[in-house]
């Protein structure tokens, strides 16, 4: 399963609102297979990092104990309408990816 980020940011009154959804298996390691009765390996996001120009303005560490498919939703000041929030993420088996998320 290919990890998919995507998110919306919305600015009103000098601070803006971000939204992340991720598509994500998010597996602790502890459940077992119906099918198989073994354990399925353990596999999650590790690290959100959010930047603008470089700057993080917001880091998420995660574990399994996150439900599939997270959601992350934080508030910062700053940013002028039409700049670009760079959402990075890790899994704990070597996934990565990243969004370019407008703020509007």
């Amino acid at each position: 399963m290919q990890t998919a980020i995507r998110g919306k940011a919305k600015e009103r009154d000098g601070v803006v609102t971000a939204k992340i959804l991720m598509t994500h298996p998010m597996e602790s390691g502890l459940r077992k297979d119906k099918d198989t009765g073994k354990v399925v390996p353990a596999h999650f996001v590790e690290e959100i990092l959010c930047t603008i120009n470089d700057e993080t303005i917001y880091a998420a560490y995660l574990a399994g104990a996150i439900s599939k498919n997270p959601y992350l939703s934080f508030k910062f000041k700053g940013p002028a309408k039409g700049q670009i929030i760079k959402a990075v993420w890790r899994d704990n088996q070597g996934g990565q990816g990243s969004a370019d998320i407008e703020v509007r």
